[in-house]
């Protein structure tokens, strides 16, 4: 269940820094973190059929098609359901007609505010981070169910929908799936999944959803690894290790060449802090401008990447918080969802039955210097 306490506390204090009445969230995401529930039928809409608002009370409105069936399978009795017909309105201008004003929403409503829901929905509160511990452990679980069963001559498309079936029966969504066998990995970033062989190894990288909440994590099985894969992989693992533990630090504010000046998550760091030591990783490990090929990640919690850091990335690293960071070197890919939290670092994404290894972050000023578990190669 949501902490839905907590919710209308950084409503309540969100209303009153705008001098706002309302504020209501349509976008999955944002409907996800208020209500605990679903609102999506058509999954390509970026806006789901209902919307999900406080304004001293908390609220839904929906059609007249919908209305009932949230009532009864998606929200939390705290709700007032309110139905408009589903022939006579659609969505935005109900919200405009019902709501007080001023008001900001997630979606364009007319006469509205933009409310940039990411920053309200961090950082996690006690009950996000007991769902998410439980859904790390079931797409770790279903990926790596998977990828033991992998041979040289499977199609990557097979192998990606061997993922979305096993997600799918727990109840897991697969907004990205991504298949690359040694040849295709090696030429890209972004391995979509396509009819080639995996040919001497795969790397099988997923971002899957549920309820709101967003997990990330790769997987590399190789059969008859290239010379340099080890080393690669490694360096690669050695950048995610160093993000991480660049991450504690700037969520306590004390990252060299960030502020540096407050040891206290009420004054972190920010996201373009991380991405120096990030390139500064990259750099020690020998592969310098591999950071230039692809994004490093970021925040995660209820998207994929609630940010991304970027050299002049100014958002706050804050925690608790999950954090997914993704380094590449080419043809490799190190990546798991991790919980940053004051009293702990947690990989969320995990079974206990996936070969690790320690892995060193790089020297690094400011950062600690212990070394990180994180997913090995698996060598078959």
């Amino acid at each position: 269940m949501v902490d839905l306490a907590a919710r209308t506390d950084r409503l309540d204090a969100y209303l009153a820094e705008r001098g706002l009445e309302a504020v209501w969230f349509a976008r999955p995401n944002g409907f996800a973190w208020l209500t605990g529930g679903d609102n999506v039928v058509d999954a390509d809409a970026a806006t789901g059929v209902a919307a999900a608002g406080y304004d001293g009370e908390l609220r839904v409105i929906a059609d007249d098609i919908e209305a009932d069936r949230l009532a009864d399978e998606e929200l939390p009795d705290a709700f007032a359901v309110e139905s408009f017909p589903w022939y006579a309105d659609s969505l935005a201008p109900a919200v405009a007609e019902r709501s007080p004003a001023p008001a900001a929403a997630d979606f364009d409503v007319p006469g509205f505010e933009a409310v940039d829901g990411s920053r309200l929905r961090q950082p996690l509160t006690d009950d996000d981070v007991e769902r998410y511990r439980e859904l790390g452990r079931e797409v770790a679980a279903a990926v790596e169910t998977v990828c033991r069963n992998l041979e040289p001559d499977d199609p990557e498309y097979e192998v990606a929908a061997g993922i979305d079936i096993s997600l799918a029966s727990r109840d897991v969504d697969t907004p990205v799936v991504l298949v690359g066998g040694a040849e295709r990995a090696q030429a890209f970033r972004h391995y979509t999944p396509s009819d080639a062989a995996l040919g001497d190894y795969a790397l099988v990288s997923v971002t899957a959803e549920r309820a709101g909440l967003y997990a990330s994590m790769t997987r590399t099985v190789a059969f008859d690894a290239p010379d340099w894969f080890e080393e690669r992989h490694r360096a690669a693992a050695r950048v995610e290790a160093t993000a991480i533990r660049a991450t504690e630090a700037a969520a306590a504010g004390t990252l060299v060449g960030g502020d540096g000046d407050a040891a206290s998550a009420d004054a972190p760091d920010a996201a373009g802090d991380v991405f120096e030591a990030i390139r500064e990783a990259y750099d020690a490990v020998g592969f310098a401008d591999e950071w230039e090929k692809h994004h490093q990640g970021g925040a995660a919690g209820f998207a994929g990447r609630e940010w991304i850091a970027t050299p002049d990335g100014d958002e706050p690293v804050r925690w608790p918080m999950g954090y997914a960071w993704n380094p590449t070197v080419r043809g490799t890919k190190s990546e798991d969802t991790h919980l940053v939290a004051p009293d702990l670092t947690e990989r969320l994404t995990k079974t206990g039955r996936w070969p690790t290894h320690e892995t060193e972050p790089v020297d690094v000023a400011g950062i600690d210097a212990e070394p990180v578990e994180l997913a090995a190669p698996v060598i078959r």
